[in-house]
């Protein structure tokens, strides 16, 4: 792959989104090198996230800024860096588990809004089922010192 190629995480997808309706949202914030919706091998069914690649990182950097948390097909998409590297997803430094929020107040993007002021934020989501949300949710913060302050603020 291209070194200079910026790919972007997009999760928490409708299970029927397709490619064409990611391209016609992210090539509106820059030139898209490509999008691949993971599938399940054998039932070829979404997986519910995909991975967009831009030619330039500006371009990514503002489809991040954009459209993290912006509606397709009635789900809030959550817009991250790729993260090739699994050690830093799973290692668990720097996530936050946040409970009894207020169903119909917080969304993912009220959620991002109210812990960005304590560091950069990675990934941030509101759990949901089909029909709402389950009252949790998840911020992973760049740094374990921002976690940190959040939590105890």
């Amino acid at each position: 792959m291209n070194s200079s190629i910026s790919a972007l995480y997009v999760g928490d997808l409708h299970h029927e989104v397709t490619e064409n309706m990611l391209m016609e949202k992210f090539s509106s914030v820059g030139h898209v090198h490509s999008i691949r919706i993971c599938r399940n091998w054998n039932t070829s069914v979404s997986l519910s996230y995909a991975y967009v690649n831009f030619y330039q990182r500006a371009d990514a950097e503002r489809a991040l800024a954009t459209l993290n948390c912006e509606l397709l097909m009635g789900n809030p998409m959550g817009v991250m860096w790729s993260q090739w590297d699994s050690t830093m997803r799973k290692s668990g430094i720097g996530y936050l588990f946040i409970k009894n929020l207020d169903l119909e107040k917080i969304d993912s993007m009220a959620l991002f809004d109210l812990f960005s002021v304590f560091g950069k934020i990675l990934s941030c989501r509101v759990v949901r089922y089909k029909t709402g949300t389950k009252g949790y949710g998840y911020v992973q913060f760049e740094s374990p010192e921002a976690a940190n302050l959040a939590k105890e603020k």
